[in-house]
């Protein structure tokens, strides 16, 4: 048999949460099952790191605070609303959404009589101490109730993270904007997670004398504006008019709150010659180039032609932050960028939530194929990997800082889902994409690869090697497209459109059951929509490649 037919069969006899010894008591155990999610690779190092991610995913699972809650992992035992409640349970969702769900209101239960959430959840309880928010946790709520199926249950569930955000962004308003500008300032370093970064050379780590809603009045430049802290409050802030419109109220002024942040963050923050968000103190800019764009970026701030500039002058730059294995945390041609990688760092090195909050950027912007560049020299690096790290080496990969880091694990399972798998989005969408990782560097590339997941009851199949793809639907043959093509499938089961993942331009067929073959030619982030198996329009973002 061809390769690709045995990435298939392999992928049919193995029992993913067995392979990865995961106990059936666990969350993880019963979303699997429910999923169906399996994956298979024939060569190199991939399919036992897809299997070990899912193995420790599941060692990062566990009782606080009464319920089954997802942990930072690592160095960190405890939940943390920067990463582990936002960017990493939006991922986890499509794998144990019950423990995303626990996750989530764990925060809204534990919030202060005033409104503050807790930046952390420990065995020691709820910490207030700093804000340290990034990613908006609005958006992975109003994304789990839509997997949810807005069912009664997940209204309830809604309507109790809406209360509790509510009353956070009340708090935040009234605490930290001192300055009266609209954006939202930071107090202390940890405010925004950015641990030992040069942004914030001689500012304290945490708030003053412990309190969030002050800061040390003997240190200059506090308070600051922060970026990413003010879009963070936007993001958050437009799916809070989401959530209020679905639980039938008025969610007018929550979008003009949010374009109220949009605005702020522009006049305090961006600096048009530098194309960069900078912190803004009393006096002026800090201009320290951080992965505060990706952040801002990452929030859905700006439009297309925005994301482009963004791209070709800094994030697909390799002077600047394109590093050999993904995106940087500090410019590297900033004199104070260090990538040591062996400490809890954001001077310098690769971080593995940079890694998985970026992916949201890209898909806004349809810039697929950039983000599938960065996927695989990482890739390359994780397949040779002994442990789940935190930070990585800019210059080779190697892993670095820390070990059974949960976004780390979460960052590779969604990285090979959307590069070659079956990916159910939360607008109801199919990615079934055919960019598997047959190209990798380290001797890691696979001959061919397969994966599975059952979506609305449909089970898919999707078998890939370096030049064709299969997809089967109940068993069967059902669709057939070359490498370096994604089939995009709506609710109904239909092809909506197809999209260029290749660097290159792929020419070929798109073939269908019975269905005349469709013929089309791609470049890089091409999106052609379908309707009855016929092209009915185009949309050609364009393509960005390493800058050098």
């Amino acid at each position: 048999m061809a390769a690709i037919d045995d990435a298939l069969a392999r992928l049919r006899e193995t029992d993913a949460a067995g392979r990865a010894g995961i106990p059936s008591s666990s969350p993880l155990h019963a979303g699997l099952q429910r999923s169906g999610v399996g994956f298979a690779a024939l060569g190199g190092g991939i399919e036992e790191r897809w299997h070990r991610a899912l193995g420790e995913l599941a060692e990062c699972i566990g009782p606080l605070a009464g319920v089954d809650a997802l942990f930072e992992g690592g160095a960190y035992p405890g939940a943390w609303l920067e990463s582990t409640a936002t960017i990493s349970a939006e991922i986890l969702d499509r794998f144990a959404p019950s423990v995303t769900r626990a996750t989530h209101l764990l925060f809204a239960d534990l919030a202060r009589e005033d409104g503050l959430l807790p930046y952390k959840v420990t065995a020691d309880g709820a910490a207030f101490t700093q804000i340290q928010m990034v990613t908006p946790l609005a958006r992975g709520v109003w994304h789990h109730y839509l997997r949810s199926g807005r069912t009664p249950d997940a209204r309830d569930y809604l309507r109790r993270m809406y209360d509790a955000m509510s009353l956070h962004d009340a708090w935040l308003a009234q605490h930290r904007d001192t300055r009266g500008t609209g954006a939202v300032e930071a107090f202390c370093t940890f405010d925004t997670g950015h641990d030992l970064s040069p942004r914030f050379w001689h500012v304290p780590e945490r708030c003053f004398r412990g309190d969030p809603a002050r800061f040390d009045p003997d240190v200059p430049g506090l308070p600051r504006i922060a970026p990413d802290l003010a879009a963070n409050v936007a993001c958050q802030r437009e799916h809070l008019a989401l959530i209020a419109a679905e639980l039938g109220e008025d969610g007018a002024p929550w979008q003009e709150r949010a374009a109220a942040s949009v605005r702020a963050l522009f006049d305090q923050c961006w600096d048009e010659s530098d194309g960069m968000f900078y912190d803004r103190t009393p006096d002026g800019h800090v201009r320290i180039a951080s992965d505060v764009l990706l952040r801002v970026l990452a929030c859905g701030i700006g439009d297309d032609d925005f994301f482009e500039r963004a791209l070709e002058r800094h994030l697909m730059n390799t002077r600047r932050f394109l590093s050999q294995a993904g995106f940087t945390s500090i410019a590297m041609d900033d004199p104070r960028f260090d990538g040591d990688h062996t400490r809890n760092s954001w001077a310098g090195p690769v971080n593995h939530l940079t890694l998985l909050r970026a992916p949201q950027a890209f898909a806004d912007h349809g810039r697929h194929a950039e983000l599938g560049l960065v996927h695989r020299a990482v890739l390359g690096a994780a397949a040779g990997h002994d442990r789940f790290a935190q930070c990585l080496d800019p210059w080779t990969g190697d892993a670095g800082y820390t070990n059974g880091y949960s976004p780390a694990m979460l960052w590779l399972l969604d990285a090979l889902e959307t590069d070659c798998g079956v990916l159910p989005r939360a607008d109801g969408e199919v990615w079934l994409s055919g960019m598997p990782p047959t190209r990798l560097d380290h001797g890691q590339s696979a001959a061919a690869t397969a994966a599975a997941r059952t979506v609305g009851g449909t089970r898919y199949e999707l078998a890939a090697d370096d030049e064709r793809v299969e997809v089967h639907r109940e068993g069967l043959l059902w669709l057939r497209f070359p490498r370096g093509w994604r089939v995009v499938v709506g609710r109904d089961g239909r092809i909506t459109g197809v999209v260029g993942l290749s660097p290159a331009v792929v020419s070929g067929e798109l073939r269908m059951d019975a269905a005349p073959p469709l013929a089309l030619t791609l470049g890089p982030n091409d999106h052609v929509s379908v309707a009855d198996g016929q092209p009915t329009g185009w949309h050609r973002p364009g393509f960005t490649p390493p800058r050098f």
